[in-house]
């Protein structure tokens, strides 16, 4: 049963108590035995990739997977391994799989869940794409909902980037435990740091809109050019030491708000109103710590901790090759003297995020980095124990990576 001060009803008075409440959602510490992974994909008509897909295309063909957003009466049937569909305001797809102890189990359901979700599109004469951008539409919404309009007026206050990256954009997210206490400060730090490096290696994103961007990733462009206060990394190298929670805590409170949830359909919220102007008083009623939960779903770090690690930094991969990031850090983080090495390996670069998205592997200290790094993984790749034709697979698509980290320092 939820105790009272969980109680996502409880007002909050002050910021010690938002404090708390931050610090019980979203740093669950124990011993790191989960990962998961959240795909995301631009959907396309299969014989003419620029035309416009519309939701309610979208949802005929996903019919009983469609999410209340887009079919208030669907079902919302989760996919055969588990995961759910959800879509994202310009009509990307994602699926959300249920973390599991086992990577080779995690490829696996994945797997059949790609199969199912490219099956029903293609039966509808869709296609999911392959990039981390769309390559060749502009910008344009396919579900509207209050939280994404309050969303677009927000971040159409300062330019652009808002619009393309809600409705252009697909990433790949890594899901990984925050671990034990003691451990909790250097996991955090690392999986900041292989940041840069991996952005860089895994970039897909070049091509928007029928054009060049001159961006290896931009994707990234896009989330480093919204509003920093909701976007910009939480830890530094500038400040490595510093606590993940009080981080962390600083950086919700001091974020303005995105939404103001009421019965009215418009939620946009007064400019430049903190969520601790809020407790102080800057609207009418208090904050519960169900605001604040929500709160927290709207800021947008490369990595933002849930209770677990949620990594965000990725671009959309090709095919299988999602399985090769997803391999990656869950070697480099299934073993403490690992992941303490990954962290030396890519602290000289751990502040290298725009070069990362503006050049990628033409970066040399990043590709040197990076190739560093998949070293590491292929070395701790037999530790995740996957089935000897995924370790195969994916030790030759790492190898791959490395090749072309290798080539961009020759």
């Amino acid at each position: 049963m939820m105790s009272p001060e969980l109680d996502r009803t409880t007002v909050l008075r002050d910021t010690a108590g938002a404090a708390r409440h931050i610090a019980r959602i979203c740093f669950k510490t124990g011993p790191p035995r989960l990962t998961g992974v959240e795909l995301e994909w631009t959907v396309h008509d299969a014989a003419d990739p620029a035309r416009p897909v519309d939701r309610e295309r979208l949802r005929r063909a996903l019919g009983r997977h469609s999410p209340a957003t887009i079919g208030a009466t669907s079902l919302a049937e989760p996919l055969p391994g588990g995961g759910s569909v959800t879509v994202e305001p310009g009509g990307q797809v994602e699926i959300s799989t249920p973390p599991r102890s086992s990577v080779g189990a995690l490829i696996a359901a994945t797997e059949g869940d790609i199969a199912e979700l490219t099956a029903v599109l293609d039966a509808a004469g869709l296609v999911l794409g392959h990039t981390g951008i769309d390559p060749w539409r502009a910008p344009r919404p396919v579900v509207e909902t209050p939280r994404y309009q309050a969303m677009r007026c927000v971040f159409d206050r300062r330019g652009p980037a808002g619009r393309t990256m809600m409705y252009s954009t697909a990433g790949l997210q890594v899901c990984l435990d925050a671990g034990e206490p003691e451990r909790l400060a250097e996991r955090w730090a690392a999986v900041h740091a292989v940041g840069p490096p991996l952005v860089a290696a895994f970039a897909t994103a070049d091509r928007h809109a029928g054009r060049r961007t001159g961006w290896a990733s931009a994707r990234m462009a896009a989330w480093l050019a919204i509003d920093p206060a909701r976007t910009r990394p939480v830890w530094s190298p500038a400040r490595p030491d510093r606590d993940p929670v009080a981080a962390w805590t600083e950086y919700v409170l001091a974020a303005p708000l995105l939404c103001l949830r009421d019965d009215s359909p418009d939620w946009t919220p007064p400019a430049g109103v903190t969520f601790a102007d809020w407790l102080a008083g800057a609207l009418p009623r208090p904050p519960t710590t169900d605001d604040l939960e929500y709160h927290v779903s709207t800021l947008f770090p490369p990595v933002r901790p849930r209770g677990y690690l949620e990594v965000r930094y990725l671009d959309a991969q090709p095919g299988r090759d999602w399985t090769l990031p997803l391999a990656v850090l869950a070697a480099l983080f299934a073993d403490p003297g690992t992941t303490r090495t990954a962290l030396t390996v890519a602290a000289p670069v751990a502040d290298r995020w725009h070069p990362a998205a503006r050049y990628g592997l033409a970066d040399r200290p990043l590709a040197e980095a990076a190739a560093a790094l998949f070293d590491l993984a292929l070395a701790a790749l037999p530790g995740l124990a996957l089935p000897a034709g995924t370790h195969e697979e994916t030790s030759r698509g790492i190898r791959r990576r490395r090749a072309a980290a290798e080539r961009g320092y020759r």
